[in-house]
């Protein structure tokens, strides 16, 4: 199944080098020509089939759609050959369906390359059907008619030896429409020498057939034959002959029965959305010839189905192509043979070579004794440049062949290279408005209509709507922006040297970004419920858009204080630089600052301490934006347990009297909590409001005093203010540490609390959160199993991973509680021992104290803790040990 690549064979002196037209897989495709086909001969063999009827629906076409260079025209061929001779058909392609039935292949080329025009569509399927042996009277002597007026004095032999017909088909076309010409002069009683004139032959036919003569029975059963013939004969008329063959092809004895399959390529070239002439002329050769099986391969769908068309096409709707209307359109991934074979789908969009088949595409291209002459390395690189794109392969073999003519051998690195030559392909059809408007997408991810439209700085949409039907644009129909172009064709035209008239020069794509970002951000701020995903959206292609072009900041400053507001924390970092080549902006310290606070949830917070440090002492932000900064790396330190370069940020923070004042107060207030210095963690809580999230400071201060129905309650405030506020990250936080304290308290209660607290964190990306919820399962279950111990130690390592102290320390209070419920002396001694290594810094070194209080042990002199509690430390003490027995009683009364 492998031709002679010529192009190839021709650029290289080496002549132990085979080449060879790689075909790879396509096998879905095949299976669904089978299938419909399959299905298209049960229909014909069906008794009430008529040939001649002009009304019935139409399913007689399969259309492959895609972008330049997927493959189209290499399948038309293949599925050609594969029809002609089962030989031929590809090792992977299984037996079609049918079994008996004789089919006839007809492939044209409808290219402006290959100089077809309609005169040579219509003969080369006559020329096909001369394989049948016979005349085909009631066509012949129309097309006779025609040639002779359209073309005096031309032989029909010359016109057919010119155009390659005679050598492909044979000669035997002439002599069987002169034997048809013979043949009715001859029913009709008309003198020999007449036979060859053809006028005085179908003048005189038409009368017989009016006259209803029995000389012309065998012709009179063509109800339209005598109205054809009495026509002007044009190229119109010509057009209507097909209904002619049609009839012939009915009239067949069944062991002389044969089902032509038209293989119409590059139906693009036919014409375009404005002009339909030649297009109208194809569809009536469809619609006319219901028996026949049509195969169009294009780079758009067609659009017969569309009712609109009426006027400039003679058959539309979707009642009359029930297939090819825009429900019935097949992607890629739905291309079910089952569907096409029922009728309900008849569009087909041809996707991209999977990386298996990049891969064995290139290395059967090449080959050097017998051996694949492309490398692995080599090979892997141009697959994932290509992404799935047949003729981006084809270019790069091509290439492989130009570097290895300079005496260099091809390294994996010469192949991070686009091709002009895909810009000029993916052009060539489209309109000067779909150019500007494909180029304008291609500075974004994704993009709607009314997107596309200012980005391309128009007033009209028509174009953008016109562009969305191309196959290099594909569609999520649920997505928030639907379309977006194949990822190659937007690489190369962002990246390649564009040579066409209408290239675009760098200042083209400065002001295409500007206005893109002002659509995105207007987008955001008009929307009636942005939510976080047009947020996330808008920022994602904003701040792409702004580092890649050195844009100001403008409106993606406040989508970035929006973003960190909710505590989310969804993946928010673009796609590499693409552009721009100037100094770092102020949009490339942006990127890094938000795509840091969402990876912190999954990197060791030493990484995000230094990535944040790193922008900080950039300089790179606004001011407004470098209190962002500084304040989480504050957060980040505070996490790691540098307590005093924390204290520093939060002061500098608070202030500045920024938008993150109240929360740098908030985490003043932590600080001073981590201390032990209860008083002031407590007064500055009753000072912050909800900005500075005071009920959970609250809660803060009171679990650690044992005081669990006082802290669940200023959770449970601090969760509804968060509702209130609609602040989802701070709603589930507050959820967790309710769970968390109640779970020392009340395991029942604890269990509903958990269930809530993981219904709120769906969707939400906070680590120590859930962190938090996990070690409050292992709190409810304490006293229980030496499962609880297993369990933390798996959570010890996670935490470790995290790189979060606070939470470590919190984990091994917790199996504190555990061990000292089991009365278990020797777990309670470790327990307190990592304690004791976890808090040597002075945070949190009365989680030590708590640990004593729990096992009513009383704690050494030195090193104390220096805790301040609130109600002294007797009471404290008091409440701990009796959440110990509380428990214990708990489980002896639990079966």
């Amino acid at each position: 199944m492998a031709g002679r690549d010529l192009r190839a064979l021709f650029s290289t002196n080496d002549r132990g080098l085979t080449t060879a037209e790689a075909f790879t897989n396509r096998h879905t495709q095949w299976d669904l020509v089978a299938h419909a086909l399959a299905a298209h001969l049960r229909h014909t063999a069906d008794p009430a089939f008529d040939a001649e009827d002009l009304e019935a629906p139409r399913n007689n076409v399969l259309v492959f759609h895609g972008v330049g260079g997927i493959g189209k025209t290499t399948l038309s061929r293949k599925l050609e050959a594969a029809l002609a001779d089962a030989g031929h058909r590809p090792a992977q392609w299984g037996a079609p369906a049918w079994s008996g039935e004789r089919i006839l292949p007809v492939r044209i080329d409808l290219s402006r390359s290959a100089g077809g025009d309609f005169e040579q569509i219509v003969l080369t399927i006559r020329a096909a059907l001369a394989e049948l042996g016979r005349p085909l009277p009631a066509f012949d002597v129309a097309l006779r008619r025609y040639w002779e007026h359209q073309h005096p004095g031309e032989p029909l032999e010359e016109y057919l030896r010119r155009g390659g017909l005679a050598s492909r088909f044979g000669r035997a076309l002439p002599q069987q429409m002169q034997s048809a010409l013979s043949d009715v002069a001859q029913a009709l009683l008309l003198p020999g020498t007449v036979g060859s004139a053809v006028g005085q032959v179908t003048g005189s036919l038409v009368r017989a057939l009016r006259e209803r003569r029995q000389t012309v029975r065998a012709l009179a059963g063509c109800a339209r034959l005598a109205d054809l013939l009495e026509a002007e004969p044009d190229l119109d008329a010509l057009s209507f002959y097909p209904h002619l063959l049609a009839w012939e092809l009915a009239q067949l004895p069944a062991d002389k029965r044969v089902t032509p399959v038209v293989l119409l390529d590059t139906f693009e070239d036919v014409g375009d959305r404005t002009h339909r002439d030649m297009e109208r002329l194809l569809q009536r050769v469809v619609w006319l010839m219901p028996a026949a099986f049509f195969i169009i391969t294009g780079r758009s769908r067609l659009q017969w189905a569309n009712p609109a068309l009426q006027g400039q096409l003679d058959y539309t709707g979707p009642a009359a192509w029930p297939g090819l209307s825009a429900s019935a359109v097949v992607p890629p991934a739905r291309g079910t043979a089952s569907a096409v074979a029922r009728g309900g789908s008849r569009q087909v969009l041809i996707g991209d070579f999977s990386p298996e088949d990049c891969d064995d595409y290139l290395a059967r291209r090449l080959a050097l004794g017998g051996q694949a002459l492309i490398g692995e390395d080599v090979r892997r690189v141009i697959a994932d440049r290509s992404h799935g794109l047949p003729l981006y392969l084809d270019l790069s073999v091509m290439r492989f062949l130009e570097i290895r003519r300079t005496g260099h051998g091809p390294q994996p690195a010469d192949f991070d290279h686009d091709f002009p030559a895909l810009i000029a392909r993916t052009l060539s059809d489209l309109t000067p408005d779909e150019r500007h408007v494909l180029r304008s997408v291609a500075l974004l991810d994704a993009f709607d209509i009314p997107l596309a439209t200012q980005t391309a700085g128009m007033q009209h949409e028509a174009p953008a709507r016109r562009l969305i039907e191309r196959p290099f644009v594909r569609e999520h129909p649920f997505g928030l922006w639907p379309y977006h172009l194949h990822a190659l064709i937007r690489s190369t035209v962002r990246n390649a040297d564009d040579q066409a008239d209408d290239r675009w020069t760098p200042r083209d794509w400065q002001q295409a970004a500007e206005r893109a970002l002002a659509e995105l951000g207007a987008q955001w701020t008009t929307s009636t419920a942005p939510g976080r995903l047009l947020l996330v959206g808008c920022l994602r292609q904003g701040l792409a858009l702004a580092r890649d072009f050195g844009l100001d900041l403008g409106w993606l400053t406040d989508a970035a204080w929006t973003y960190v507001s909710d505590s989310v924390w969804e993946p928010i970092a673009p796609p590499a630089r693409q552009t721009f080549d100037g100094e770092p902006t102020a949009a490339d310290a942006l990127v890094e600052l938000l795509s840091t606070l969402a990876r912190r949830q999954h990197e060791h917070r030493e990484r995000t301490a230094d990535r944040l440090t790193a922008v900080v002492q950039a300089g790179w932000l606004p001011a407004e934006l470098q209190e962002m900064a500084v304040y989480y790396l504050a957060k980040a330190q505070r996490d790691l347990g540098r307590s005093d370069d924390s204290r520093r940020g939060m002061q500098l923070v608070a202030g500045g009297g920024g938008r993150l004042a109240p929360a740098a107060q908030r985490g003043l207030a932590h600080l001073a909590r981590f201390a032990g210095d209860f008083p002031t963690a407590l007064a500055a809580a009753r000072t912050l409001g909800w900005a500075g999230r005071h009920h959970r400071i609250e809660g803060d201060v009171w679990w650690p005093h044992g005081d669990m129905d006082r802290a669940a309650a200023a959770y449970e405030a601090a969760r509804t203010e968060a509702e209130e506020h609609g602040v989802a990250g701070e709603r589930a936080t507050s959820q967790a540490q309710r769970a968390f304290v109640l779970a020392f308290t009340d395991p029942a209660r604890a269990d509903d609390e958990l269930d809530l607290a993981e219904q709120l964190l769906s969707g939400l990306d906070l680590r120590a959160t859930t962190l938090t919820t996990r070690i409050a399962a292992l709190a409810r279950d304490a006293g229980t199993t030496a499962e609880v111990e297993d369990r933390a130690h798996v959570l010890r390592t996670e935490i470790n991973l995290a790189g979060l102290a606070s939470v470590e320390a919190t984990l091994e209070l917790a199996l504190c509680f555990h061990h000292a419920v089991r009365d278990d002396h020797e777990g309670i001694a470790a327990g307190i021992g990592r304690l004791r290594e976890l808090t040597n810094s002075g945070d949190y070194a009365y989680y030590t104290d708590i640990a004593h209080f729990m096992a009513d042990r009383h704690s050494p002199t030195a090193p104390g803790s220096q805790a301040q509690w609130l109600d002294g430390e007797h009471a404290t003490r008091t409440r701990w040990h009796s959440l110990i027995t509380a428990r214990r009683a708990h489980l002896r009364a639990t079966p």
